[in-house]
């Protein structure tokens, strides 16, 4: 039975987006020749990912953000295949590529990332435009991963004003400075990782209790939930009232390409369609361990992460 609350749609945007290679190497080494045994390429980025995990979950998504022209043929062709709605502003010249060297016999993954494009002030209005026009049909957005070299690190903060005073529900999704600058536009969601969490509010954080504490810090200042991914560890769901742990099985790990990215699709996918914040943690660990299982940033099928949802231990945090 479809939700309701499915025809929300959700808009992605993604402003650094990326190829995601996967280049498997056994017993990779430095400093010598080493022979690939297969690889990937998937259209990427945290946002495009986002996009592709709800898509696959039946949402209505429309995805913007900037990519090069010259390599753009996987992302038209993953927009197509998943019926994603295209708004994204093309630029002259290569989307970069991200290369993960994975090893499976030492079970090590080596990440080599390319810098992105340099939009120009002009490119940064044009995106602005679509943004604007996306708010006609779209009730979510999620911003999410870095800021390419050369835009303001306010950038995100210049992006969601204008969404948060026409009553949209904002997502975002970034570290560092572009967190930092991002906090005073007040989205509704936010997802750092443990590290992250301690940067952005300069302090050492250990024991749930004091990362709860600290992403109630963020609450009260106007941002209604924090979701801090902790890895192995799994995750805390926190807002004003209640904070839950949610702890997944170990799993076997064949990628962690778009975990993070499937965390948040199904926290949003959770919050969408009106589910409590428990069930959201279930929901959202589940896509995250659906990711880790798959090469690159996929699903599997939403029967198998439905029942993945069971196997989630989640524990109140007072």
């Amino acid at each position: 039975m479809t939700h309701p609350l499915r025809n929300h749609r959700i808009a992605t945007v993604t402003l650094n987006p990326a190829i995601d290679q996967t280049v498997s190497i056994p017993n990779f080494k430095a400093d010598a020749v080493n022979r690939v045994a297969w690889k990937q390429d998937d259209a990427g980025g945290k946002g495009v990912n986002v996009a592709s995990f709800l898509a696959e979950a039946g949402h209505r998504v429309s995805v913007s953000g900037f990519l090069g022209r010259e390599n753009d043929a996987l992302f038209k062709t993953l927009f197509h295949q998943k019926g994603i709605d295209d708004h994204v502003v093309y630029l002259p010249g290569d989307t970069r590529i991200n290369i993960k060297i994975v090893d499976d016999a030492q079970g090590q993954v080596t990440d080599i990332n390319y810098p992105g494009q340099a939009p120009t002030h002009g490119d940064v209005a044009t995106l602005k435009q679509a943004v604007h026009a996306l708010a006609e049909q779209c009730d979510w957005f999620v911003f999410s991963g870095s800021v390419p070299a050369g835009l303001s690190t306010d950038i995100y903060d210049e992006l969601i004003g204008p969404l948060k005073a026409q009553g949209k529900t904002v997502v975002l999704d970034t570290s560092g400075d572009a967190l930092r600058f991002g906090l005073p536009a007040k989205p509704d969601l936010i997802k750092p990782n443990q590290a992250e969490l301690e940067e952005v509010l300069n302090t050492r954080l250990s024991g749930h209790g004091e990362v709860v504490a600290a992403a109630r810090e963020l609450i009260s200042s106007g941002i209604p939930y924090v979701v801090v991914s902790m890895g192995g560890e799994g995750a805390l769901f926190v807002d004003r009232t209640q904070a839950f742990h949610a702890q997944p099985p170990s799993v076997d790990i064949k990628s962690t390409v778009g975990a993070g990215d499937a965390m948040v699709a199904g926290t949003v996918a959770g919050l969408v369609s009106g589910q409590s914040l428990r069930d959201c943690a279930t929901l959202a660990t589940a896509f995250s361990m659906g990711a880790l299982g798959e090469i690159g940033p996929r699903l599997p099928p939403m029967e198998k992460i439905q029942a993945m949802r069971k196997l989630v231990t989640v524990q109140e945090v007072r």
